[in-house]
This record gives C-alpha cells, structure tokens and sequence, in this order.
C-alpha cells in the first residue's frame, strides 16, 4: 500500500462529516457490523457464504442471524430452535431497520436470561409513549407518532407483537415476532425502539425524511474506531466472564476404583 494513502490518520488526521439522527427508528439501516462484529466478538461463528448474505450462528448452533438485502422485501431473521422453555420462534425485521434497534435483541442473545419477569410496555412507558386500544391490538406508538409497537393475544392464548416506523412518505420499515419469541427478547427490542438518544450516520447515508432531526458533526477514523471497539471489547470482556464462571464450577469426579488384588508393596 503506498504511504500516501495513509495521509490524514493519526496524530493531525482528517476530520468526516457525521450526522447525528432523531428519532432513531427513521435513522435508516446503518452499518450492519455493528450487530456482527458484537456476535463474532461474543463468540458466535459467521456462516456465511463468500459475497452472499451474513450468516451468524451461535456457540450451541441453537441461534441464527441472518441478514439478506438481496430478496424482496429482505432485511433481518432472527431464528431460535425449540428449547425446554420456549418452542421454535423467529424475527423478521426490514432492510431499513436501525442496526442500534436490531442490536437491542441481538445483544440480548449473548447475555444469561434474566430472572426478572420480562415488561414489554416499561421501557415505553418510560419514555411517555402514547398506549391506547385498537379493536382487538393493544398498541404504544411514540410521541412523534413515527413508531409504534402493537400486541394481540390469539385465541389459544399465544401472543403476536409486531412494529414499524414511517414517515409521511411511507417510508420505513416493519418488525414481527412468532409467538413464541422469548418475551425478553421482545422488550430488549422495545427498550431500543424507545430510547431517545441519537444515531450516528455518515454523510450520504442520513435518509431524505421531514421527520427526522439532524446535528452535524466532526468524526475522526480514530474516533470512530476507538469507539467501535470499546463496543467489541465489552463483548469479549462479557463472553470472558461467563466463561470463567462456568469453568469454575464444582465438578463432581468419581474416584478412581482399584482393585483388592492390584496393590503394589514399594521396595
């Protein structure tokens, strides 16, 4: 590589143009490794095929992720076998989804299920969406009305949720869940959907939307980079420890037998 291409990194290095987008759920697609590298980084395998769409799997091969931008109507599936807690579920979110908000259940992956009933509704509520009834769906849709999440319970008890974010030109995208998606996934995807809190998007990639706000700013690569990686070293630092806690568990070993007979007398 010649030296020259190296111009503007470090000590001195350029400056990008950067824009910080609100609300989030319009922000548009986003760099899909920020949901890879975290998995990779966590200890998931990628499967996927040399120039064909990301394939992500996990340790036990229990879990996949998969992005595809190369079907119609493309986009995210989140895919779970069938366990003694919960039987074969899947999500399936669009191509314009936000990374940060399929990072909310894709993170959760990689963590132990918590012991706490799982709250849907909490991280909403905490952020004052509006929840109201629609015939048979129960439904929270943000402030700004650009979002919204909805559930309706089946007759046989089980629970559809579903979501979505557009903008008055109808562009956006839609989220759904099987029934049997673990309700915690679910709410780690509604704290996302919900926070308030800007998404960064470089310059040619903010979406041509009325609804959204932007904030210009200045990024160095080392910036940007510093940063993605203090994403990744959370993960391996996470994956370490409950690796560690694991492998210091108390193993129960039978004793080795040895035979009446077999003793030696030593000289």
């Amino acid at each position: 590589m010649k030296k020259k291409q190296w111009q503007g990194w470090g000590p001195g290095e350029a400056a990008e143009q950067h824009y910080l987008v609100q609300p989030r759920a319009l922000a548009g697609g986003g760099d899909i490794r920020h949901v890879s590298e975290f998995l990779r980084a966590s200890g998931w395998r990628e499967k996927s095929k040399s120039g064909g769409p990301l394939l992500m799997e996990s340790p036990s091969g229990a879990l996949r992720v998969a992005y595809d931008p190369y079907v119609i109507p493309g986009g995210w599936t989140i895919h779970g076998k069938a366990d003694a807690l919960n039987g074969e579920w899947s999500a399936h979110l669009g191509r314009q989804t936000p990374v940060e908000i399929v990072a909310g259940i894709t993170d959760a992956l990689t963590r132990p299920r918590s012991a706490h009933a799982p709250n849907v509704w909490a991280p909403l509520q905490e952020q004052h969406w509006n929840t109201h009834v629609e015939a048979e769906h129960y439904v929270a849709t943000s402030p700004d009305g650009s979002a919204s999440l909805h559930y309706q319970q089946g007759p046989d008890g089980s629970a559809a949720w579903w979501a979505g974010a557009h903008d008055t030109q109808n562009a956006g995208w839609t989220a759904s869940f099987t029934p049997n998606t673990p309700m915690q996934l679910v709410q780690a995807f509604a704290t996302e959907l919900a926070n308030p809190e800007p998404v960064m998007r470089p310059r040619g990639r903010v979406p041509s939307s009325a609804q959204i706000r932007t904030w210009s700013v200045s990024v160095t690569p080392s910036q940007l980079g510093a940063w993605q990686q203090a994403r990744i070293t959370a993960a391996r630092a996470a994956t370490w420890a409950r690796n560690s806690v694991q492998s210091t568990r108390p193993r129960t070993k039978a004793r080795p037998h040895t035979p009446a007979g077999s003793a030696r007398t030593c000289r």
